[in-house]
């Protein structure tokens, strides 16, 4: 085994299926029979293993640097507009996006940058598409994510140009990469993380109906306000 950071990596062989496997976890011995235990907490397919070492350097540099401080974040709005969208256009997370959307609120306007999601040029793209959104500057808040995927197929959103492209952007942006559980460097950088592209178009809009509510209630206690107003003139 090699220690690094406060993990321990093993790479095991498993025994019925043929596949090596990186475990990582916190070592203790078992005094009594002098027995190591490996308490896991992360378990990839072998070569996934230096995809995390890679992210955890990356995680503790950018860090330093203050890219992920809470008092950079900046505030979403409460009733937008007009959100935009990056994302893969043939991916399920855009239709499941907008579905929410008409669903909730139909009255909210959306603007799609299509890009790849991964591959050698889609941290390119995906950082383009931050920075042309900021350009156009008609957008209340953007949506950045995708569907799940192994840490391979979300590496694009580890990428550092991508991860400084959401930390500068002057929009405020929902990470929505993977499924929940999943946990890139995005995540980190925007100023709200979703579970799912589902839950960031849930965050993002209002249902309808409860503003509907919100404002019969305003109403209600206006009049109620005026009805006692005028009884006591």
């Amino acid at each position: 085994a090699v220690i690094f950071s406060q993990y321990v990596e093993s790479i095991t062989h498993h025994p019925t299926i043929g596949m090596e496997v990186v475990v990582f976890g916190n070592l203790s011995i078992y005094a009594s029979k002098g027995q190591f235990q490996l308490h896991v907490k992360n378990i990839y397919l072998s070569g996934e293993g230096e995809l995390w070492v890679a992210f955890e350097s990356l995680r503790k540099r950018l860090k330093s640097e203050g890219v992920f401080d809470n008092s950079k974040k900046k505030t979403l709005p409460s009733y937008p507009e007009k959100i935009g969208i990056i994302t893969s256009s043939e991916g399920a997370a855009l239709k499941d996006i907008l579905n929410v959307i008409q669903r909730r609120a139909p009255y909210i306007k959306c603007c799609i940058f299509p890009v790849p999601v991964q591959g050698n040029m889609s941290a390119d793209k995906i950082a383009e598409g931050i920075d042309l959104m900021n350009l156009y500057g008609k957008v209340n808040v953007l949506i950045v994510g995708r569907g799940g995927g192994s840490m391979e197929d979300l590496w694009s959103f580890n990428e550092e140009k991508v991860v400084r492209a959401i930390y500068d952007s002057n929009i405020p942006i929902i990470s929505a990469v993977g499924h929940e559980g999943d946990i890139t460097l995005s995540d980190y950088a925007a100023d709200c993380i979703a579970p799912t592209p589902s839950a960031a178009a849930e965050i993002v809009a209002i249902n309808q109906q409860e503003i509907v509510q919100n404002l019969d209630h305003i109403e209600s206690r206006c009049l109620q306000i005026i009805k006692k107003r005028v009884d006591s003139y």
